[in-house]
């Protein structure tokens, strides 16, 4: 992984930065929110360097260490009375426009491959087409929301089509990680997210995602 170019991971640490700036945004600029993000990405930075996930084979598996809580988080969200009240008041139309980061995500992703740290089926030239759901952010951004063009039914497919295929993404990608679990990839398996910076993918980005999606589908019920 050191061998890797550096634009690599300075292109990947921007979309870090940027998703947390769009993120606080949504958050209608909450402190808090922004320390908890910033502490997890501290967190698992400092676990990743140790090389706390590079033994994939351990049991039970380390990677739940790095996905398991923001799972847990995010639930609590959904459940909690505290919760609730918080993601009530994200801004919806900022929580669209911040899937313009699957963009770059994708890139990273693509030039990963390239470099031999993740398989082929992770990019969009195999089995990943979430760089389509960034793509369309925008237009589901301006005429959803700035125009209103957009109905209640077409918000709600935008936004499960696109959890659907977070899910495919996401699914690939652990099962291609050398583990006793692992299905794909044999002939590269997925290395880089068991490596800092990119354990922020998994751990972070990909949970700020999926949140993005379910928060937003609540809004869109609550407004009924």
């Amino acid at each position: 992984m050191e061998n890797l170019p550096i634009y690599i991971h300075l292109v990947f640490v921007l979309t870090v930065l940027l998703s947390v700036w769009l993120f606080y945004k949504a958050a209608n600029r909450s402190n808090s929110v922004l320390i908890v993000l910033f502490s997890w990405l501290g967190i698992q930075a400092v676990i990743s360097l140790l090389g706390f996930y590079q033994n994939s084979y351990a049991m039970p598996p380390r990677f739940g260490f790095l996905v398991l809580p923001p799972v847990i988080l995010i639930i609590t969200l959904f459940v909690t009375e505290k919760g609730k009240q918080i993601i009530d008041s994200f801004d919806m139309k900022m929580l669209t426009i911040f899937h313009i980061v699957r963009i770059p995500i994708e890139i990273v992703l693509f030039w990963l491959f390239l470099n031999k740290t993740v398989p082929a089926l992770m990019t969009f030239e195999g089995r990943n087409f979430d760089i389509l759901s960034g793509l369309t952010a925008p237009f589901i951004y301006y005429f959803g929301f700035v125009k209103q063009n957009l109905s209640r039914n077409v918000l709600l497919s935008w936004n499960f089509i696109c959890i659907g295929l977070l899910i495919n993404i996401v699914a690939n990608a652990a099962l291609s990680i050398a583990s006793p679990f692992q299905q794909f990839g044999f002939e590269q398996p997925n290395i880089a997210v068991l490596h800092f910076p990119f354990v922020w993918l998994p751990g972070c980005l990909v949970p700020m995602v999926l949140l993005a999606h379910l928060v937003t589908i609540r809004h869109i019920f609550l407004k009924r």
